[in-house]
């Protein structure tokens, strides 16, 4: 029985991805450098598999992004140098960013818009590049199907076909360029997650055709889907592939389906029985008996990871993790280890242990509040336009008020400050003084500026979820487990373990202190429920509503500090609730339901409290009906690299509520001009009223450098002034 895993973590231990990306936009390494520091990466994770599977892919390290390399291999932007590809990862021809299904790794989004017809050309040929510098993996690519129905462009307009047969159009003439590149490599493994979406049976259709014209290759494919289930499992039997693979983690049907209805001879089964998505250690006696019974049914079987392997730490070594913890846990690493304890198992006919309950961790008075709660806690007393008459009273503000959505630079002093109390170098007492001095130069600078609405910077958060994570009890956080959100951006994912709840006040006392400075309004700033739940490894061992309802007790708890401190404002970040949405739609008004409630309880405080959320980097016109019912006063969305095209999505509904649509790309260096914030601002105010219209950033300002965002900020003000003129 043979093994096999994917999607390994391309970071590196010791983050030498991140390390060696930005030391080339910094110029302290060359092009050659660059690329000879991403092999140094890929042999390492060749190791990393070949230490416990038999088989695994090359998947070619990206230089930010493999949807951006897909569209290079395939002429879509036919760049040739690294100056060049990183202009259309963070400079002024920055392609739009959102989230890749379900999870929170962001990804370029290729733009068809301007093409009236396919011209899909082979540019660059990496996967045989990569072939031939790592022959001990299989080249990899992401499959046809998943790159156009992540991109953009492709959808019904007046001077083409219907949106169908531009499709089909589209793919028939890219599975050319694959079929190219298949017959260069002999054998491919192909990552095709958009399977498992809610597929039409045109696009069913047109997918097996292209694929029947990839296989005249005469490559030997290796089709692997996950993230959810495909529903049509048995038209999927009969595709050209030599292999599929199925994350049989959360296609719970699928050993019914294989039973029941067999599984080709001909064809390998990747068995995803090891979940690649979440932190805990696999329960062995389950996934050796899942594989027995398949085993009956299947000629010939793979073990392998359910999810790639790119959503975990590397390894759970050296994180910090009280032992008690640390036995539930497997990190991408470990996960190999599990893949391969799983085969010798069912081989060698040993008997594993069942999985070991968490013990620990529990707390009857928050699981009592939780139970206890009533319909009237998610409803707030005073409706929208009453709360809008009280709060214009107390703040004031002009037309167009301008703010930021929270953070400032991350500077090397506040990272070295950090790293100084936590090492004992400094006294946190020194730390609490340091901390103060830059929110002091926070106020000052945005009260130079002009701003209206003021925050504090953040510079004692790490993260906008781990942050939190640390001061609340339930949640556990690592030393090293770094993952990708984008490009070289990382971030450590908490672990939610046990029951959450708020031991004391976590943030009152820097936006006090801001406050204190300011005869304007300090924002006090949160991270949401659903945010804490989607960037952290969620415990499985209660309804997830649960965990949800006990993360905005918290908050709700924190929000009624701030009104006693006298904040007025609070913003409450929710920047992951479409990505959390179940890639099924008929999933959806279950998820919804909890997420938005959530929500609602974490805010239904005093009625002067002014309620804004912020959400950057997802599909949200889908889900706009959903934001609505959130019931908060003022949002800010992400717009400028969409070049505002979620402002169409508000021309279809009643939305009475305030909003700020980001009038600048804060994930690129270039400061945009008066003019071209102007030119976002000009579109939404089209279908926006402007009493209802804020001016801001598409999101915070922590990873920029301070001249360009003083710049930008300068700009921004600029914009307002004339605007209400």
């Amino acid at each position: 029985m043979k093994t096999y895993a994917y999607g390994f973590p391309r970071l590196g231990e010791n983050r030498e991805y991140k390390k060696a990306i930005e030391s080339y936009w910094k110029k302290e390494i060359s092009d050659y450098d660059l690329e000879q520091a991403l092999y140094r990466i890929q042999e390492s994770i060749i190791a990393a598999y070949q230490s416990s599977v038999d088989r695994f892919p090359v998947e070619a390290i990206s230089g930010y992004d493999p949807m951006l390399d897909t569209a290079i291999i395939t002429g879509v932007y036919p760049v040739n140098n690294c100056q060049e590809y990183y202009e259309l990862c963070r400079g002024h021809q920055a392609l739009e960013m959102t989230k890749w299904f379900n999870t929170n790794y962001h990804y370029l989004v290729p733009d068809f818009s301007s093409w009236s017809k396919p011209r899909f050309t082979l540019h660059m040929n990496i996967p045989l590049k990569f072939k031939k510098r790592f022959p001990q993996g299989i080249p990899s690519m992401i499959g046809p199907l998943t790159f156009l129905k992540l991109s953009k462009g492709i959808a019904p307009a007046p001077t083409v076909p219907s949106g169908a047969a531009r499709f089909n159009e589209f793919l028939e003439n890219l599975a050319e360029v694959y079929r190219q590149v298949f017959a260069t490599v002999g054998e491919v493994h192909v990552d095709e997650p958009a399977l498992v979406l809610d597929l039409t049976k045109d696009e069913i259709k047109a997918c097996k055709k292209a694929y029947q014209h990839m296989a005249a290759s005469g490559a030997k494919i290796h089709l692997l889907t996950y993230y959810d289930q495909v529903d049509f499992l048995k038209e999927l039997y009969a595709w050209p592939a030599a292999s599929l693979g199925l994350d049989f983690v959360r296609g719970k049907d699928y050993l019914k389906i294989i039973e029941r209805e067999g599984f080709p001879a001909d064809k390998i089964l990747i068995a995803g029985v090891v979940d690649g998505r979440n932190v805990w250690r696999n329960d062995m006696k389950s996934s050796v008996q899942l594989i027995k019974r398949l085993n009956k049914k299947v000629k010939h079987l793979w073990i392998s990871n359910a999810a790639p392997l790119f959503h975990l730490p590397i390894t759970t070594e050296g994180q910090g993790l009280d032992p008690r913890l640390k036995e539930h846990l497997a990190f991408a690493k470990e996960k190999l280890g599990e893949i391969r304890q799983i085969a010798d198992s069912v081989e060698q006919g040993l008997k594993v242990p069942a999985a070991k309950p968490m013990i620990f961790g529990q707390n009857k008075s928050v699981q009592k509040k939780v139970a206890g709660l009533a319909r009237k806690d998610f409803i707030k007393k005073v409706s929208l336009e009453k709360r809008r008459k009280t709060q214009d009273k107390i703040f004031q503000l002009p037309l167009l008020p301008t703010t930021t959505i929270g953070s400032f630079p991350q500077t090397v002093d506040v990272r070295q400050k950090r790293s100084d109390v936590r090492s004992g170098k400094i006294t946190p007492q020194e730390y609490e003084v340091y901390v103060q001095s830059k929110i002091r130069e926070a106020v000052d600078f945005q009260e130079r500026l002009g701003l209206d609405v003021l925050v504090h910077g953040e510079f004692e958060r790490t993260d906008m979820v781990e942050f939190f994570a640390e001061k609340l009890e339930g949640i556990a956080t690592t030393a090293q487990g770094w993952i990708i959100s984008y490009g070289t951006r990382v971030y450590r994912p908490p672990i939610i373990f046990g029951d959450v709840f708020r031991p004391q006040p976590m943030t009152v006392k820097e936006i006090k202190y801001a406050q204190s400075l300011t005869s304007k309004p300090v924002k006090g700033m949160l991270t949401g429920p659903v945010t804490i739940i989607a960037w952290s490894f969620v415990r499985e061992d209660i309804p997830i509503k649960n965990v949800a309802y006990q993360i905005a007790l918290a908050l709700q708890e924190e929000i009624r500090d701030y009104e006693q401190a006298g904040i007025k404002i609070v913003q409450v970040d929710e920047p992951a609730i479409r990505e959390r949405a179940p890639i099924k739609h008929r999933q959806w008004p279950q998820y919804f339901d909890w997420a938005v409630n959530s929500f609602r309880l974490a805010t239904n405080t005093d009625v002067a409290t002014q309620i804004h959320t912020h959400m950057c980097y997802s599909e949200f016109g889908e889900i706009i009906d959903h934001i609505n019912d959130m019931d908060f006063d003022v949002i800010s969305i992400e717009t400028t690299r969409s070049r505002a095209d979620i402002i169409r999505h508000f021309e279809k509904i009643k939305f009475r509520r305030q909003i700020g649509l980001g009038v600048w790309d804060i994930h690129s260096p270039a400061v945009p001009t008066v003019d071209e914030m102007k030119e976002v601002a000009r579109r939404a105010l089209k279908v926006i009223p402007k009493k209802n219209f804020w001016i801001n950033p598409d999101c915070g300002l922590k990873t920029r450098g301070w001249p360009e965002t003083e710049a930008s900020l300068k700009n921004l003000v600029t914009l307002a002034h004339q605007l209400r003129q």
